[in-house]
C-alpha cells in the first residue's frame, strides 16, 4: 500500500450545500479563475487540467462550471474517447501532444493519457509490458511539460458504487440523458474491483511534485464542483499576482478624446461626458 488508499476507502462528504452558499462560492471561484486566465493571456502562460474518474462521477458538470466564466477563445475542452484510425497507428501520447495549449491558452482534458494504464490495461487493449511502461512514459511526458513552464492540474473524480448506480438509473429513466449511456459503461461498472486496483497503481506511481493528483469525492455534486474549481485556482494561482493591470494611458487618452470620459466615470455619467465633449457646463 502506498500513499494513496483504495478509492472506496475515501471518505465521502455528502452533506448538502445550501443554494446561496453554493452560488456565492461558485461565482467567486469563477471570477478568480478568469483573473488567472487573463494573467496568462498577458504573459503567455499555459495550463493543462486533466480530469479522470468513474462514469457518472460528475466530470462533465465540473467542466461545465469550470469553463463557464473563462474567456472562450483561449479555452479548449478535449473530450477523449477511443482513438481514431489515424491515431491508432501512432504512439498513444501523440494525440495529446497535438492538443497541448498554445501560449496564453488553457486546455481541459475530459479523460486523459491515463487511459493507457486504466481502460487499455483492464480491457487488454495493450499488452502488460506496454501499460507497465506507460507509468514511466507518462511521468516523463508531464515532467517535460512542467519543465517547459506548463501548469498541470490532475483531478480524479471519485463516486461511491451506490451513488454511481443511482445516477446511472436516473439516466436510464430520463430520455434526455440516454445519450450518456453506452454498453461499455456496464462493462466498466462490472469490473469496479479491477479499476480500483488500476486507480491505486496510477495514483501511487504518477503522483509527483510537478504534477500531483487530487482526488475529489463526488457523492455530493455541488461540493465536488466547488472543490475542483478551488484546487484549480489554488494550483494555477500559486505564486501568481493576478491583480488587474492599470489601464493603459493611451487608451485613457483615446476615451477622453472620443467621449470626454475620465477614469472612474460610469456609462451612466454620459450626460456629463456629453457636456464636457461640447465644452458646456451643467
Amino acid at each position: 500500500m502506498g500513499k494513496w488508499p483504495i478509492l472506496d476507502d475515501v471518505e465521502m462528504d455528502d452533506r448538502p450545500v445550501d443554494d446561496k452558499t453554493y452560488d456565492d462560492e461558485l461565482a467567486a471561484l469563477q471570477h478568480r479563475l478568469l483573473d488567472l486566465q487573463t494573467m496568462h493571456l498577458r504573459t503567455g502562460g499555459r495550463v493543462i487540467i486533466g480530469i479522470d474518474g468513474w462514469d457518472a462521477a460528475g466530470k462533465g458538470g465540473m467542466i461545465e462550471r469550470l469553463v463557464a466564466g473563462l474567456e472562450p477563445k483561449s479555452t479548449h475542452v478535449w473530450r477523449i474517447g477511443a482513438p481514431t484510425p489515424e491515431e491508432q497507428g501512432r504512439h498513444y501520447l501523440w494525440r495529446f501532444w497535438n492538443r497541448l495549449p498554445a501560449p496564453g491558452n488553457w486546455a481541459i482534458f475530459d479523460r486523459t493519457w491515463y487511459g493507457r494504464v486504466l481502460v487499455e490495461r483492464i480491457e487488454g487493449l495493450c499488452n502488460d509490458e506496454a501499460w507497465e511502461r506507460g507509468y514511466r512514459e507518462i511521468n516523463e511526458f508531464e515532467r517535460t511539460l512542467a519543465d517547459d513552464g506548463v501548469h498541470i492540474v490532475k483531478l480524479l473524480v471519485h463516486v461511491s458504487a451506490e451513488e454511481q448506480k443511482r445516477r446511472m438509473i436516473d439516466r436510464l429513466n430520463d430520455p434526455h440523458k440516454h445519450y450518456k449511456i453506452g454498453l461499455e459503461d456496464f462493462r466498466n461498472i462490472a469490473r469496479r474491483k479491477d479499476y480500483l486496483e488500476a486507480y491505486s497503481d496510477m495514483l501511487n506511481r504518477t503522483d509527483t511534485d510537478h504534477a500531483p493528483w487530487h482526488v475529489i469525492a463526488s457523492d455530493n455534486k455541488q461540493r465536488a464542483r466547488l472543490s475542483g474549481l478551488e484546487i484549480v485556482a489554488r494550483h494555477v494561482g500559486k505564486g501568481v499576482d493576478a491583480e488587474p493591470l492599470p489601464l493603459n494611458q493611451q487608451i485613457v487618452s483615446a476615451a477622453r478624446k472620443l467621449w470626454g470620459w475620465e477614469p472612474g466615470e460610469s456609462r451612466n455619467d454620459k450626460s456629463n461626458m456629453k457636456h464636457k465633449k461640447h465644452g458646456h457646463k451643467k
